[in-house]
């Protein structure tokens, strides 16, 4: 089997479809169509990718996300027929991995679950069980994890992988699609604002002053690195 993926949804024609889609390359699916039982799910159960509709009747799809995000690293995609920039940022910034507009070709959501699940999968491999110190923080790759004076900087999945690769090459200065071919592990079809967002993210939680990065660092016309020691 491909992995198991948690759709929550409450259009039963288009959960219908895309359930016998992903079924077809191997998928198992389970369906949810409630925040409270969606989050309960995610609690009890493992999944390599959950689904999400912006709109829900009893919970915003933002709010599930970041209780989702509370609760575990699994990878998420918006699917939603909001196409509104400002809703694509703040799912970003809620912890989603990805956010699709409706009606979508079913082979491009399909290329990038397949490519986010390989990221995923292969992570440990590509993150040697090394350490990465800096004077205020350290990186450990192999509990993934960064440290600060003995208290855990909380990352999610896609923040650690983006801190990771620009620690691991101080001074070399990534583009945005180089950081998203990175770590997301395929051209996105997106925004590349995507990058950027994740990168506030980071500054805020590890930087002293998310407004003067001692660390992650600018190039501007280029795009970003990380501090030479």
């Amino acid at each position: 089997m491909s992995g198991k993926i948690l759709i929550i949804d409450t259009d039963k024609s288009f959960v219908k479809g895309l359930k016998y889609s992903l079924e077809q390359d191997g998928y198992l699916i389970d369906i949810s169509t409630s925040g409270k039982d969606a989050i309960e799910k995610v609690e009890n159960k493992i999944y390599e990718l959950v689904l999400i509709e912006l709109e829900i009747p009893d919970m915003n799809g933002l709010t599930i996300c970041q209780n989702i995000r509370n609760l575990s690293q699994v990878p998420i995609i918006f699917l939603s027929e909001i196409n509104d920039d400002i809703k694509k940022i703040l799912a970003l910034e809620y912890g989603a991995d990805d956010y699709l507009v409706k009606p979508f070709n079913i082979l491009e959501l399909k290329a990038r679950i397949k490519a986010i699940l390989r990221r995923v999968n292969n992570k440990n491999n590509d993150q040697a069980n090394t350490l990465i110190e800096t004077k205020d923080f350290s990186i450990n790759t192999l509990g993934r994890k960064v440290i600060s004076e003995d208290r855990n900087i909380n990352l999610t999945g896609k923040e650690f992988d983006l801190l990771y690769v620009l620690a691991s090459n101080p001074g070399k200065v990534f583009s945005r699609e180089e950081l998203l071919e990175k770590v997301w592990g395929y051209a996105y079809y997106g925004d590349l604002r995507t990058v950027d967002v994740h990168i506030r993210r980071i500054r805020e939680k590890i930087e002293r002053d998310p407004k003067e990065a001692e660390y992650i660092l600018t190039k501007w016309g280029v795009g970003y690195y990380f501090r030479e020691k």
